[in-house]
């Protein structure tokens, strides 16, 4: 067969097939912005859900957060909030990837905001935490919980590797630390984690 007869044979093959493969290429993303869309409208509600019962919980409590029951996994802890760079998410006990999915997580064995100690949070930072990126010194971080309303004011940022725990131990003051993968742009698992630690307002307390 000559070259010429063996490309139009090619040619008839790959346009006789090419409407199989954009059939199953459309489904696929179908079924991807499906699922996205099903994730996003979950996560909606889980947050309502959440700040609602915060709110309903927050008027009828009025302890420091030494008094309350220890939280078990998925127990509400709060609501974060910086406003200057859009952070605003409600807060759940746990940092598996259950909990992660539809809220910030307070990472187990650290201090609850109020306490002292080093509370810490973890959220992902293509949802929750994207703001971090834009965080600054000098910033407020509002932590709305049960036993009531405290402030932070970010102190500093950095930049750690993962098995880096040294930045969730006990501060001189009660200290609040957000913990997002790194760098924000990095596609599939980023190698490294950005931290936020952010004091107790002198102004602001139970």
């Amino acid at each position: 067969m000559n070259p010429t007869r063996r490309l139009q044979r090619l040619d008839s093959h790959l346009s006789h097939h090419l409407p199989l493969v954009e059939r199953a290429l459309f489904a696929l993303a179908a079924i991807l912005l499906g699922w996205y869309l099903f994730e996003h409208a979950m996560t909606a509600y889980e947050q309502a859900a959440a700040n609602r019962e915060l709110e309903s919980v927050h008027l009828a409590v009025d302890k420091p957060a030494s008094a309350l029951p220890r939280p078990t996994g998925g127990a509400l802890i709060g609501r974060v909030e910086i406003p200057r760079v859009g952070v605003s998410a409600m807060v759940r006990e746990g940092d598996d990837a259950a909990t992660l999915r539809h809220a910030v997580g307070h990472i187990p064995d650290t201090a609850l905001p109020g306490e002292p100690g080093n509370a810490g949070l973890a959220g992902h930072r293509d949802t929750f935490f994207r703001g971090l990126k834009s965080v600054r010194e000098g910033d407020r971080i509002t932590m709305t919980t049960p036993g009531g309303v405290l402030e932070y004011i970010v102190r500093h940022t950095t930049v750690v590797d993962p098995d880096d725990v040294s930045v969730l131990s006990p501060r001189g003051r009660q200290t609040l630390t957000l913990v997002t993968c790194y760098p924000f742009y990095y596609i599939g698992s980023a190698p490294r984690r950005f931290i936020v630690q952010a004091e107790l307002a002198p102004d602001r307390s139970q």
